[in-house]
């Protein structure tokens, strides 16, 4: 008989909702100790919730945790790194003008017996931590200073410094070169040998497959298998672990007589900030006609917010390449030129950048298109009433009055909102990211419904949405994106899940 694998941590009936939205349902989980333990999903799947929840990011859930057989909650991530769980997040949690040893030491400093800051012990640790993991960086290197992969060292060696038991990694490959990659993996090699378990996330999965013991399968906030015996797992079995589900039932789109060329951009790049060796975005080229509706489908970091950013004139500093709205050359150099040249962006946090929640539903109705509501040179509140309530009326804003707070509706609401302003400015292209995030099943389709009813008036419209069933069902076609270039194309004919997700994960 087979030794049984020690579970260092087990998640048990871990249940997440916000609002009424649930975004975990029923979750179990085994971490095993000593392994790389894998996560799969989709985006929405419910990963990044679940690793909150273990590292103490997220105190109110439904669900038991147990670690080392023992039950715990934490309140705070410093309750869960005291009980030896560590997470580095996709986006470093590190302070550029601070030395390394300052980094990891930053509110957990040594002092010596009259109160002051100990440094020369603090370097020795930091030394001490960093020959672990066989890094020959000085302990007094500014973080400003490092590559993203060496940055990422000091996360691990921030984690090490509690004598952490489990590193949650959240997508550490997502910014790193291959070279990068392999010192990654032969550290995590080393720290399975110091018995610390990893749990790890990444879309990437040719290189998830080599350093993988385990794979769990997160979909639609549901734990769907668990995948023991890698090494016989083929890509393809990992995909459908990712996105298997039926979705006859799924809305689809009416068919549209579609117009001429409307928007069209050729060889759009979009290089880092900081690091223009990498690429945001990198030679991006499509078109699309009146009436027609685009989908973009990608996993987390692949590019598809950033290129509705660039083509609505966010990064004009930044952004190379050409921009043809009705086959004539157009310079998108800030939002106002977007707005001119008939462009609008429903952004993918409608509250945050979408909205202004505090202020009534008209004058957010009115405030891309202001000066139509101007009367000599006065706000003319009768005509922003009247704009709104035309809204309010074709769009069936459930509301009792335009006078109503943006805060007080609910997201499909404020949604409908948002496409109000930028269907007032009567727009040539919508650009809409994530028009459906955190709203209900019957809002979702009344959104559908509108998208449609839009694309029939003849705008050209480009969707992004991390639901592969949705951007199916919506879009005429279909373009998938994967580390900021354009890695598939399909139709309503040729699209599958599995067939879109090859093309996400490439």
């Amino acid at each position: 008989m087979e030794n049984q694998p020690s579970i260092l941590l087990k998640a048990q009936n871990i249940t997440k909702k916000f609002g009424g939205i649930t975004a975990l349902n029923n979750v179990n989980l085994e971490v095993h100790t000593g392994k790389v333990n894998a996560i799969v999903g989709e985006n929405g799947a419910g990963k990044s919730t679940l690793m909150k929840i273990l590292s103490g990011v997220y105190p109110d859930y439904d669900g038991k945790l147990f670690l080392n057989g023992e039950e715990v909650s934490f309140k705070n991530p410093k309750e869960a790194m005291q009980k030896g769980i560590a997470i580095m997040h996709q986006e470093l949690n590190l302070i550029p003008y601070l030395s390394i040893t300052e980094n990891i030491f930053l509110g957990r400093e040594i002092e010596n017996p009259f109160g002051m800051l100990d440094s020369k012990e603090m370097h020795k640790k930091t030394k001490e931590l960093l020959e672990r993991l066989h890094c020959k960086l000085s302990p007094k290197t500014l973080v400003s200073d490092l590559r993203v992969g060496e940055q990422q060292l000091v996360e691990i060696a921030k984690a090490l410094l509690e004598d952490a038991k489990l590193v949650i990694m959240d997508e550490p490959t997502s910014a790193i070169s291959d070279s990068e990659i392999e010192v990654l993996f032969k550290i995590i090699e080393s720290l399975k040998t110091q018995n610390v378990s990893i749990l790890y996330i990444s879309h990437k999965l040719d290189k998830l497959r080599l350093i993988a013991d385990r794979f769990i399968g997160l979909r639609d906030g549901n734990t769907v298998g668990t995948i023991e015996n890698v090494k016989e797992v083929k890509r393809d079995d990992l995909i459908r672990l990712m996105v298997g589900r039926d979705i006859s039932n799924m809305y689809k789109k009416d068919t549209v007589s579609l117009g001429e060329e409307v928007l069209r951009i050729e060889n759009i790049c979009l290089p880092k900030i900081g690091n223009k060796a990498f690429y945001l975005l990198n030679n991006i080229n499509f078109s699309v006609k009146k009436g027609e509706v685009l989908g973009l489908f990608g996993l987390m970091g692949a590019g598809r917010t950033e290129l509705l950013e660039t083509l609505f004139g966010l990064h004009p500093n930044l952004m190379t390449g050409t921009v043809f709205i009705e086959n004539k050359e157009v310079k998108i150099r800030s939002v106002m030129d977007a707005i001119k040249n008939g462009m609008g962006l429903v952004p993918e946090d409608r509250k945050e950048d979408g909205l202004v929640l505090q202020m009534e539903i008209s004058k957010n109705v009115s405030m891309a298109t202001v000066d139509s509501v101007v009367k000599n040179g006065f706000l003319n509140t009768a005509l922003e009433s009247l704009l709104s309530k035309k809204y309010i009326e074709s769009l069936k804003i459930k509301t009792p009055s335009e006078k109503q707070l943006s805060k007080n509706l609910s997201g499909g609401n404020q949604q409908k909102v948002v496409l109000s302003k930028w269907l007032a400015t009567t727009p040539k292209i919508l650009f809409l990211d994530e028009p459906t995030r955190g709203i209900d099943v019957s809002a979702k389709n009344e959104i559908y419904h509108l998208i449609n009813k839009l694309a029939k008036d003849g705008l050209g419209i480009v969707v992004v949405s991390s639901e592969l069933p949705e951007i199916m069902s919506i879009s005429d076609r279909i373009l998938v994106l994967s580390d900021s270039r354009i890695t598939g194309e399909f139709n309503q004919e040729n699209a599958s899940e599995e067939a879109i997700m090859k093309a996400a994960v490439e």
